[in-house]
């Protein structure tokens, strides 16, 4: 499917947003995912907030994958609905491209769900922020764990099926990831992995979130990543909008490859002199390198200050949503936030 994807969006990028769709929501269907997730699933997709009612009951799921109460007045702007069921986006304005798509494969895989009659598992609740506390008791009995039982939740990619750990798949942000519960803390990773913090049972949700966040730090060099080691840059990270970059996360982008991997050792040499001799460069190029760069970075990343500045906005780079990087470039913001001329 992933390869007919790629060829399909070659040939016709409409056509490989389609298939695209249909890849999500299969994935999906195949993890067992509950309603919940399959509107969590759609609303990412679409942008958009997505809504169900099934034998009489309405749910509504917005992009960031939190419950909304009934609205009656919101607008539905594509709909699908069949016998006790009916799905929905929530948009005012004209709707998108990939709206039909979205809402035709939601009703199939909801379809899907009722006949199957499953629940959302006691995992899918756990690690759901917006849940009631009597929803997350009720999962840590069908988990069998008592609240002060310290897991983890491990993030990996929908198939990293593991063989024993209750698990299951999880729309969000920036696509399906399978959520693995972790307790022994001895299970082999055999593909890419964010572990999440170690927490309470009943503050599972937490270790699910850092669990995203060192995922998205991971890459074919670095393959697990463990929130653990963020120390307080997780705190930072938990509290960036990848949609919206920073200044200094727009400048390290802006650099081309060459150029970024001077700016690494300069940051982490220890001296100019010792970073000269590690990139094969004269000593005098280098001092004027460093001085261009500082320059166009608006501080120096040779200081104390500047090494904190640097590591807080590659770590802040690294969680950017691509598309936002595209945008801030497009407006033509510099380092300082005014605009080239």
């Amino acid at each position: 499917m992933q390869e007919l994807v790629g060829r399909l969006t070659a040939l016709d990028p409409e056509a490989g947003e389609g298939l695209k769709v249909i890849a999500y929501f299969d994935a999906l269907a195949a993890g067992g995912v509950g309603i919940d997730g399959l509107l969590g699933g759609a609303a990412v997709l679409a942008g958009t907030v997505a809504g169900a009612e099934v034998q009489g009951k309405v749910r509504r799921r917005d992009p960031s994958g939190a419950r909304l109460d009934v609205s009656p007045s919101a607008p539905r702007s594509s709909s699908r609905s069949g016998p006790g069921w009916s799905v929905w986006l929530e948009r005012a304005e004209r709707p998108h491209a990939n709206d039909a798509m979205v809402v035709e494969r939601l009703a199939l895989a909801v379809e899907q769900v009722i006949a199957r009659s499953v629940p959302d598992s006691g995992l899918d609740i756990l690690i759901d922020e917006t849940r009631s506390s009597t929803d997350r008791v009720s999962a840590l009995s069908r988990l069998r764990l008592d609240p002060a039982t310290r897991v983890r939740l491990i993030a990996s990619v929908p198939d990293d099926i593991p063989s024993n750990e209750p698990s299951t798949l999880v729309p969000t942000n920036f696509g399906v990831l399978r959520a693995t519960l972790d307790v022994l803390g001895d299970r082999t990773l055999r593909s890419r992995a964010g572990l999440g913090t170690w927490e309470r049972a009943d503050g599972a949700s937490a270790s699910w979130r850092s669990a995203i966040i060192a995922f998205r730090l991971t890459d074919s060099n670095v393959p697990v990543v463990d929130a653990t080691d963020l120390g307080a840059m997780l705190l930072l990270a938990e509290a960036y909008d990848p949609r919206s970059p920073h200044k200094d996360v727009l400048a390290l982008d802006r650099l081309d490859a060459r150029t970024a991997a001077i700016l690494r050792v300069l940051v982490e040499a220890d001296s100019i002199r010792a970073a000269a001799l590690q990139l094969g460069m004269h000593h005098s190029s280098l001092h004027a390198r460093h001085d261009s760069l500082s320059r166009e970075l608006g501080y120096d990343v040779r200081t104390v200050a500047g090494r904190i500045r640097y590591g807080a906005a590659e770590l802040l780079r690294r969680l950017t949503d691509p598309a936002a990087l595209q945008q801030g470039h497009s407006t033509g913001q510099d380092v300082t936030g005014s605009s080239h001329r």
